[in-house]
């Protein structure tokens, strides 16, 4: 007889795991699954691409509402705009809906929208649409919030594509990757994760918290500019190790990534350390993951490091066919697989 886990919904099943991708694999896209648009539902990317309309579509919450560098607002616009970016997009507009409980303050809903409404125009992007509904209190804790976002063809992608080479596809997709790319995250790791974490149980940790949330448009188009990125991903739930299998196994090759030049906070290293946790493995909400033409890396990378978003962008790894995965090239000399979390180990954090 098979475990109550395999009958009932748990919270590793929403937290960008292997539990979420089975979830997603075996009830869902039998369902809606569908080949339609040059990105389809079937790809499972950060955003689909349907007669040259490129849309995702968000659910978010975030447990605290409120913490140090962000707040649902902002978290809700980032990280819809981030995912239009991400496959190669020019964010144009949202659409936006709150659910909310009876009894939340005024003062607080006030709040998460003006963050969204400054994160807006951070982005260059407008609310076009929304929806709002109010529930039970007993049936719901806390606000949320879902965001469908709107893009085009970013006007940088057809010169950036031409010096990425021959690729499968002619958008910043998963499945991008070839032999001899290296990879770029643009930022440190971890920090979103470790600061909700830590307001969430009360740490503190010296009070040097601060999540990453941030909309990435000055990132991408600064790379964008330069050409020659292949692929990017948004390492949200999961973290690195999520995201990096992810576009490995679309791409059928393998990623091999050196510990020692991932960007990580110390404080993000020290609370992962006392927590138990590894900084790899948690989410970010302001940072990419880029495949791009080796002859470029360096050049893309010393156009990162100029933005306000990049500025501690390194090159971690480089695409292999010849291995299987992710491997990760230890600070000490060895090596280990890098394999994706069952789920994060920080629910409720986007």
């Amino acid at each position: 007889m098979k475990d109550d886990k395999d009958h009932v919904i748990t919270m590793a099943h929403g937290a960008g795991g292997e539990l979420m991708g089975k979830l997603i694999n075996d009830l869902i896209l039998p369902l809606f699954k569908s080949e339609m648009g040059e990105i389809p539902l079937s790809d499972l990317d950060d955003s689909a691409v349907v007669e040259d309309i490129v849309i995702t579509t968000d659910g978010h919450t975030v447990k605290p509402i409120f913490y140090p560098g962000g707040d649902l607002g902002s978290i809700s616009v980032a990280g819809t705009v981030n995912d239009l970016l991400a496959v190669g997009a020019k964010p144009l507009a949202l659409t936006g809906a709150l659910i909310l409980p009876e009894g939340v303050l005024m003062n607080d809903i006030k709040r998460i929208l003006s963050s969204a409404a400054e994160t807006c125009r951070k982005a260059g992007v407008s609310v076009v649409a929304g929806d709002t509904k109010v529930v039970e209190r007993e049936d719901l804790d806390s606000p949320l919030m879902t965001t469908t976002g709107i893009g085009k063809r970013h006007p940088l992608m057809d010169k950036n594509m031409e010096r990425a080479g021959e690729r499968r596809t002619n958008w910043l997709s998963d499945n991008n990757l070839k032999d001899g790319d290296k990879i770029i995250v643009t930022g440190t790791v971890g920090d979103h994760g470790i600061t909700i974490l830590s307001e969430r149980e009360g740490y503190g940790f010296q009070g040097k918290v601060k999540s990453d949330v941030a909309p990435l448009v000055d990132v991408m188009e600064s790379a964008l500019k330069v050409g020659g990125v292949a692929s990017a991903k948004d390492p949200t739930r999961g973290g690195l190790a999520n995201s990096l299998n992810e576009i490995a196994s679309k791409s059928d090759v393998g990623i091999e990534v050196e510990e020692d030049k991932i960007p990580i906070k110390d404080w993000v290293r020290n609370a992962g350390e006392l927590l138990g946790i590894d900084p790899l493995t948690i989410g970010n909400e302001g940072k990419f993951i880029m495949a791009v033409e080796s002859s470029m890396a360096e050049e893309i990378l010393e156009a990162l490091k100029k933005t306000e978003n990049g500025k501690d962008a390194a090159v971690i790894g480089e695409v292999k066919k010849d291995i299987d995965g992710v491997i990760l090239k230890t600070e000490v000399g060895g090596t280990r697989i890098l394999e994706p979390p069952v789920g994060d180990p920080v629910p409720r954090i986007c």
